[in-house]
């Protein structure tokens, strides 16, 4: 659900009172957005512009991101031009949905000048544009005229403002026609705003006290619709129950997460590519490896191959393919393969050979079976790391694959090794109890092994892939069991689903499996809790849940 003019007036107010603020850095941290790192009078400040067809959107954020290792060239021309500079004023165009942010600079030549940064806002066609005087410098997106020769965007292109489309101001003039859609008669009103007010306006509510309601509402409401998140900054009366955030931080909440997966792939794309290349590998191997099993364990047949040649003497059998002879213990007939090439004596010793093959073979494709099934369960295991990821996790990943050998390592600069160096591992406090859980393999194994006692309780979903999650207390309450069952549920693949087993029993009833992956564990004696993972109920208890 794209951002609509309303919600960007919204956003305003914010975002000015971070002004004037000096640029200090400028990064981007998606193909499509680009985060300004501010020191004003609110102090640092992190202005985050997203041109994102899905997620477009501006505002003041106080999450962290990642940096490429190369900016692109538009950054880079953002840093010659705006490093150092101070944005001073953001305008919205009316309720259009583009503002820009004029930017007090100086020259090559040392005298004062201002430039604007445009951010156009809408949906497909969302563009970041540098522009100085009527002059575009550079844009983000860049436009030739064969893709649009009414607005063309390149450098040194005369920068046409976006017309205004004529609609009324909300604001100032609430007079409608009830025979026409709001988004119609509006300026800013994007489709769902106007069923949102339409469902109002028919139950009663008028249309007068909608544009109250939305002019003094500081808050971002979500709601889930169809499986997907519907939001605005007035109640949504119109869907059911839904969530209450601060502006920006309803907009961290409900973008990030979603965002932050995109972001994951476009930078460690490779680990995502190794991890996929290498489950398909070994699912393809595993058909293989039992149906070259199934002809070991029936290795006695070519001994019997073997011995009826022998017995029945048989010479001569180049250029025959295959013979039938009668079997002395049975009384049929037995049909043997052949190499053409070979007589009957070098035939019935290849057939001594490959039954001693087959025999010997047994115990070595077991273990081949056994070693691919287990590779399996880790790449699936991967993948769904990878799925629930952040960035720090994802990082580890790539580490936890470069130790194995299937990836190579990023090439760096080396720094020296802390104390605390190690995976990043989240926790949660609650009645007065420490609750830490891994989010990939080095996590669980460094928090069960290295960081655990043996009289903490350990928390892992049956049957699933998933976080290890441990209480730092040998006998808690009932209430920070059920929590600490429910993040293990919810940082597992059985996040979605209902009545969730999830195993538990003290670290001292755990074993780490010799040889085995990192993660991987053996339970001695165990209990097993069924919980239903409730994400409101982990954001209560201050666990940073995904949305």
């Amino acid at each position: 659900m794209p951002l609509d003019g309303i919600l960007l007036h919204k956003l305003m107010p914010g975002i000015q009172e971070a002004f004037p603020a000096r640029i200090q850095k400028i990064y981007q941290i998606a193909p499509y957005e680009v985060l300004f790192q501010l020191h004003g009078p609110l102090g640092k400040q992190q202005l985050l512009i997203s041109c994102h067809s899905r997620y477009n959107r501006i505002l003041l954020t106080k999450r962290s991101y990642p940096t490429p290792d190369e900016p692109g060239n538009f950054i880079m021309v953002l840093r010659k031009y705006l490093e150092g500079a101070t944005m001073t004023e953001i305008q919205q165009a009316g309720l259009d949905r583009w503002c820009c942010i004029s930017i007090h600079r100086r020259n090559e030549l040392g005298d004062p000048e201002t430039v604007y940064l445009i951010a156009e806002l809408m949906g497909n066609y969302a563009n970041l544009l540098l522009v100085r005087g009527e002059t575009i410098i550079d844009a983000l997106k860049r436009i030739p005229p064969f893709e649009n020769n009414q607005r063309m965007i390149l450098p040194n292109a005369p920068f046409k403002p976006i017309p205004d489309q004529g609609k009324k101001d909300p604001f100032s003039n609430t007079e409608y026609d009830p025979e026409e859609t709001l988004t119609r008669q509006f300026a800013g009103f994007s489709p769902f705003l106007s069923s949102e007010a339409e469902y109002r306006i028919a139950h009663g509510e008028p249309f007068e006290t909608v544009m109250e309601e939305i002019e003094a509402s500081d808050q971002l409401f979500i709601a889930n619709k169809n499986n997907e998140a519907v939001f605005h900054c007035i109640e949504l009366k119109s869907i059911g129950p839904c969530r209450s955030y601060p502006l920006f931080e309803g907009f961290d909440i409900l973008y990030y997460h979603r965002e932050e997966k995109e972001r994951i792939r476009e930078i460690s794309g490779d680990i995502f590519h190794v991890v996929k290349r290498e489950l398909k590998h070994q699912k393809q191997k595993l058909p293989r490896l039992l149906k070259e099993y199934d002809e070991a364990l029936d290795c006695m047949r070519w001994k019997t191959y073997g011995d009826l040649l022998y017995m029945h003497q048989v010479k001569d059998t180049r250029g025959t393919t295959e013979i039938e002879l009668e079997d002395y213990e049975s009384g049929e007939m037995v049909r043997i393969p052949l190499d053409a090439r070979l007589d009957g004596t070098r035939n019935a010793q290849r057939c001594y050979t490959r039954y001693q093959k087959y025999k010997k073979g047994q115990v070595y494709l077991q273990e081949q079976i056994d070693i691919c099934q287990r590779e399996i369960l880790y790449f699936e295991g991967l993948l769904e790391q990878l799925d629930q990821a952040d960035f720090e996790t994802a990082e580890e990943i790539r580490e936890e694959l470069a130790k194995g050998g299937y990836i190579r390592r990023k090439e760096g600069k080396k720094r020296r090794k802390r104390k605390d160096d190690g995976p990043k591992i989240s926790e949660v406090e609650f009645h007065g109890v420490l609750i830490q859980y891994g989010r990939n393999n080095l996590q669980n194994d460094a928090l069960t092994f290295h960081r655990s006692r043996r009289s903490d309780l350990w928390f892992h979903a049956k049957d699933y892939h998933g976080a290890h999650v441990v209480i730092h207390d040998s006998s808690p309450d009932e209430d920070t069991i059920r929590l600490a069952a429910e993040i293990a549920a919810y940082y597992s693949k059985g996040r979605e689903s209902s009545s969730v087993p999830v195993n538990y029993c003290p670290v001292s009833s755990l074993k780490k499996i010799p040889g085995a992956k990192p993660g991987m564990v053996q339970l001695g004696s165990y209990k097993t809790i069924y919980i239903d993972p409730d994400i409101d109920h982990l954001i209560a208890c201050g666990v940073p849940a995904d949305q």
